[in-house]
């Protein structure tokens, strides 16, 4: 299947996928029916991404948070987060997908972390679209952690403080060397961050759509890409039709 065109793409794009619960409640069906269906989307989502040159796409496929939820849900979304490395991992290698994960690893059940180092080491030189993976992710955690490496390295004397700047923590944090997201994508209507990226959100653009994530197509997505595409992003300074105005 083709892809459209756009005017511009986004570098990346990174989706807070919501709404696997409300949409199997919907359907008289249980929460991990949601979970299962949400996978599928997942599939969907990252093909269409390759496919219209998307560079960076991140997933956030499971909070610091959701440790809270019943223990049984939390089994079934490990559950299918293995099922997806096992039974996609070597598809995406052949697509050239390199897959990076993101969070705090520490303490991780022995039956996942080798699983997200395995996909990692296997598609490491992989150089067509990035999947990142937010796995066991909260970005105040994120942000805490660099901030304690930094305090170690100047009780060390390896580190002034005078010279803490915005870079030395972008390369602190889990996402060092990705590039900033430039569209946040969140389904089922619900209108906030959810302790995701919040240092690396600064200029993304951001859109909330009203469908559960289970019900998020390759079509929504090339909507959204294409509403990004409308946009006219400033960074705080004038847009290309503002400086060309004044110039004149």
């Amino acid at each position: 299947m083709s892809a459209p065109t756009f005017s511009a793409i986004p570098h990346h794009v990174a989706i807070i996928m919501d709404g696997n619960g409300r949409w199997a409640n919907a359907r008289g069906l249980p929460r991990t029916m949601g979970h299962r269906k949400g996978v599928e989307a997942v599939r969907e989502t990252v093909r269409a991404a390759g496919d219209v040159g998307v560079k960076y796409l991140t997933l956030f496929a499971f909070s610091s948070e959701n440790w809270r939820r019943p223990e049984t849900e939390v089994s079934d979304l490990l559950g299918l987060l293995k099922a997806f490395i096992r039974r996609d991992l070597a598809e995406l290698h052949r697509q050239n997908v390199r897959i990076r994960v993101i969070g705090d690893r520490y303490n991780l059940r022995s039956d996942i972390l080798p699983l997200l180092i395995e996909a990692e080491e296997t598609t490491r030189d992989n150089t067509a679209l990035t999947l990142v993976i937010a796995f066991n992710y909260g970005s105040r955690d994120e942000i805490a952690r660099a901030v304690v490496g930094l305090a170690k390295d100047v009780e060390a004397g390896r580190l002034r403080p005078q010279d803490i700047h915005p870079e030395l923590i972008d390369a602190r944090l889990d996402t060092a060397g990705i590039p900033d997201p430039d569209l946040i994508i969140r389904t089922s209507g619900e209108e906030r961050l959810s302790n995701f990226l919040l240092w690396q959100a600064a200029y993304s653009e951001f859109m909330f759509m009203p469908e559960y994530w289970p019900d998020f197509s390759r079509d929504l997505f090339f909507s959204a890409l294409e509403k990004y595409a409308a946009r006219d992003r400033r960074f705080g300074g004038l847009s290309a039709k503002q400086a060309a105005a004044v110039g004149s």
